[in-house]
């Protein structure tokens, strides 16, 4: 692709986006090795400037082998659901209530879903049934974009904007009717078993144990896949006796990722690690 063919994808999905109320966006930017660059944040910029941004964006991140990350800040009464490391099959279940749907490397498939209104646990339900990660971080790589890994050297692949459906606000009722969404968790699902620990004794687990257990991050053996850190770390919280809220009140005390994502990601990774604790206790 051309320079301006991939300057026109990236402007697309930041259109995809604003066009469903999303008006501002985080922006970050990282190496081949997935660290992220000190000083080169952009938080919460606006849609109009950031289109401007972006041709020297992509420019310089070319020229430095430099990954463009973006996290998009949806409005209120919105959830925009990412839906990442999709088989095809899902994808192709997937396009008629997708926002976009992006190709990040070849056969790598993300989704967007913007959900209206109220949306009761949907992110989960969504990622159960397509089975797709459900520690999604809630940002991408921009299309239009090389996704730089060490692995696709010399050859880095280009993020590709598969489908594009602006405005594309999808009712809850509508991704019911074509099941796509997972039965709804107990509304108290920490209390379906006995708490490993008396509240006089409760204690959190160690945060760092965690990190220390994680499985790495795909293409990057020396580094920690902290998304499935915090959500272990919320997993044993939960089954400890913690509730929800606590949970994601302490995990952004200790969590870089969440003091980065904000109450949502915190959040959102607490009541995944519930919903998953609370089908494991009903198993046993």
């Amino acid at each position: 692709m051309t320079a301006e063919a991939d300057l026109a994808q990236a402007r697309d999905l930041l259109n995809a986006f604003a066009s469903v109320g999303v008006e501002a966006f985080d922006v970050t930017l990282t190496d081949l090795k997935g660290n992220k660059l000190p000083k080169e944040f952009y938080g919460n910029r606006s849609v109009h400037p950031l289109r401007h941004l972006i041709r020297p964006l992509l420019r310089d991140a070319n020229a430095h082998q430099y990954n463009v990350i973006l996290r998009p800040r949806p409005p209120a009464g919105t959830e925009l659901v990412q839906l990442d490391d999709l088989a095809k099959p899902e994808i192709n279940r997937l396009v008629p209530v997708s926002l976009v749907v992006l190709e990040t490397s070849p056969a790598n498939y993300q989704a967007w879903v913007a959900v209206e209104g109220p949306a009761p646990d949907v992110p989960r339900r969504l990622r159960q049934t397509t089975r797709a990660d459900p520690c999604a971080s809630g940002a991408t790589r921009i299309s239009g974009s090389r996704n730089f890994k060490a692995k696709y050297a010399p050859h880095f692949p280009t993020v590709q904007l598969l489908v594009c459906h602006p405005g594309n606000l999808v009712p809850c009722v509508t991704l019911e009717k074509r099941e796509l969404l997972a039965p709804l968790a107990p509304d108290k699902p920490a209390a379906l078993g006995m708490a490993r620990f008396p509240a006089n004794q409760r204690r959190w687990p160690s945060y760092q144990r965690c990190v220390q257990g994680a499985p790495p991050v795909r293409g990057a053996e020396h580094r920690p896949d902290i998304s499935r850190a915090d959500f272990t770390w919320c997993m044993i919280a939960i089954d400890w006796g913690w509730s929800v809220t606590a949970t994601a009140a302490r995990l952004l005390e200790q969590s870089c990722k969440a003091q980065e994502n904000g109450e949502r990601y915190a959040l959102r990774t607490a009541q995944n690690a519930a919903a998953t604790l609370a089908r494991r206790r009903g198993n046993q």
